[in-house]
């Protein structure tokens, strides 16, 4: 089932579960959220937010926190940098009691909405952008959920060079966003460092005109394709492939779509980086828990960036918990000190850092699938 965001501003009050109900003078603890639920970055955001809003459903159905409901808002940024500052100013008038706030997956957006959360004293923790130059753009107050792009860098690297031999490598990168400069210069730092040669650095403007620069593309043992949402991933490595690329191609958690590998199940030898992975197969007792009641709810198997939406929402819930409070400055405190919190998508820290310690997980696409194939705590990783 997919859900269909037509609405340019979501407002989602949870309450307790059947049979159930909050005392009336117990106010609600408010958390504001903003993800781009339309627009070029709804392929992550639409994920992550579903994620938050099942987390809240099911705190409220155990009590909520301090003993109070969970209102959690969430307004649609429409994927523009504008809207994104403008809409945390919107909740933060609206609803001035507003402790943190949270959400979206790309670098650029959270800047600016970070920066209007700080200005009013407030923290802002991003569900998915993984520059890790965000916090030192944001001091104090801006937090990441996920690992950053050095450190998932520095796995594909040292996936590719010991798992798939690789001592070649050409990169080919969108040089339109943030993320996708970073990461291409995150993979080359890396596997240079491991011993590895690159033999060619080339750029494209947007996933259709990848076919006019596959002349500047040199042979080598890999690609790694640098690409920004799932669907440029699938349409990028498609192209590559129709030019006669056939060696495996590398990327990164860009292309952690919930179904766009279904789309060609010809697709072979493509290996990517990301946060976690909820198949089936996956052991680990959390992580079943949350993919039966994901899919319960939105009817598709989720996909990383549902289980960071769940866990950013679990780590502010946390964070209002230790602190007993939910004074802006008190939440603040509480989150920097969280150490070994169990999230679906790993153990979170935050040691000394806004970035969490976690480890990169591996997934191969075969067959229209992804499936797991190793997780990853690289060494040392450029900043």
């Amino acid at each position: 089932m997919r859900l269909i965001f037509s609405l340019v501003t979501i407002l989602v009050t949870v309450q307790m579960g059947a049979g159930n109900t909050f005392a009336a003078e117990n106010q609600p603890v408010t958390l504001g959220a903003i993800y781009g639920l339309t627009g070029e970055w709804s392929a992550y955001d639409v994920p992550s937010s579903r994620g938050a809003k099942l987390f809240v459903t099911q705190a409220n159905e155990k009590g909520g926190v301090l003993g109070r409901p969970i209102n959690l808002i969430i307004k649609d940024v429409e994927s523009s940098i504008d809207k994104a500052a403008k809409l945390v100013d919107t909740i933060l008038s609206e609803h001035p009691d507003v402790p943190a706030l949270f959400g979206l997956s790309d670098s650029d957006m959270v800047r600016a909405a970070a920066k209007v959360a700080a200005a009013a004293n407030r923290v802002f923790v991003t569900s998915g952008a993984t520059s890790p130059k965000l916090p030192a753009e944001v001091p104090t107050y801006l937090f990441l959920a996920c690992f950053g792009d050095n450190i998932q860098a520095a796995a594909a690297a040292q996936f590719a060079f010991s798992k798939l031999n690789a001592r070649s490598a050409s990169i080919v990168y969108d040089d339109n966003y943030t993320y996708t400069r970073l990461l291409k210069d995150y993979f080359k730092r890396a596997f240079e460092a491991l011993g590895g040669e690159v033999r060619s650095v080339v750029k494209f403007d947007g996933a259709n005109n990848i076919g006019a620069v596959v002349d500047q593309i040199a042979g080598a043992d890999i690609i790694f394709l640098a690409t920004e949402a799932p669907p440029d991933s699938l349409l990028g490595v498609k192209l590559l492939r129709t030019k006669g690329f056939d060696q495996p191609i590398v990327g990164g958690d860009a292309y952690d779509g919930e179904t766009v590998w279904q789309d060609d199940d010809s697709l072979r030898d493509i290996y990517y980086t990301t946060h976690a992975f909820f198949g089936a197969e996956n052991p680990s007792a959390l992580v079943k828990a949350f993919r039966a009641d994901y899919m319960a709810e939105y009817g598709v198997e989720p996909a990383s960036f549902a289980g960071l939406g769940y866990d950013t929402a679990a780590l502010l819930v946390a964070a209002i918990k230790n602190a007993n409070s939910t004074a802006p400055e008190d939440v603040l405190d509480a989150l920097s000190k969280i150490r070994n919190f169990q999230g679906v998508t790993g153990t979170i820290s935050f040691d000394g850092s806004r970035i969490p310690s976690k480890p990169v997980t591996i997934l191969e696409v075969a067959g229209g699938r992804r499936h797991f194939v190793e997780q990853i705590v690289p060494g040392q990783a450029s900043r």
